[in-house]
């Protein structure tokens, strides 16, 4: 006996899930940015990468993680470009060796540099576009998260 979904209840999904609305929108956005950003050769997965490591000391791999909201093991991939690129080096933690300490370099901060514009003129335009439900938007979605 097999078992069926209706139709209905498929554009009900389609219509209300919030998992799909939000994936759909973020595969935009990352489009986007993916373009906007492609004249300094970065993906806006590795802009946001190298602005997580701009800070005045070096971060544990652990609170990047966190902050960008992967897991380690997607970190650890995601920084083998950027380390071979020279933006950034990855090295022991000398308080626990575990773990690894991220640092941006001097180029990675020159390029971050030249990409900051970029983002500031893509990401006021997507803003303008909301009509000024952004904050609301970013509130939600940081509830989620």
């Amino acid at each position: 006996m097999s078992k069926t979904v209706s139709f209905d209840a498929t554009l009900m999904v389609r219509d209300t899930c919030l998992c799909l609305h939000t994936q759909r929108a973020a595969r935009t956005l990352a489009r986007r940015f993916d373009e906007a950003l492609r004249p300094v050769s970065l993906t806006n997965g590795q802009f946001s990468l190298l602005m997580s490591l701009n800070r005045p000391m070096p971060a544990t791999q652990g609170s990047v993680a966190r902050l960008l909201g992967m897991d380690r093991t997607t970190l650890t991939a995601a920084l083998k470009p950027l380390a071979r690129r020279g933006l950034v080096t990855v090295e022991v933690d000398p308080v626990d060796r575990r773990g690894r300490l991220l640092t941006l370099t001097e180029e990675g901060m020159a390029l971050l540099a030249d990409a900051l514009p970029i983002w500031r003129d893509t990401h006021a335009a997507i803003d303008a576009a909301l009509a000024g439900d952004g904050d609301e938007l970013r509130a939600a979605l940081n509830a989620l998260a």
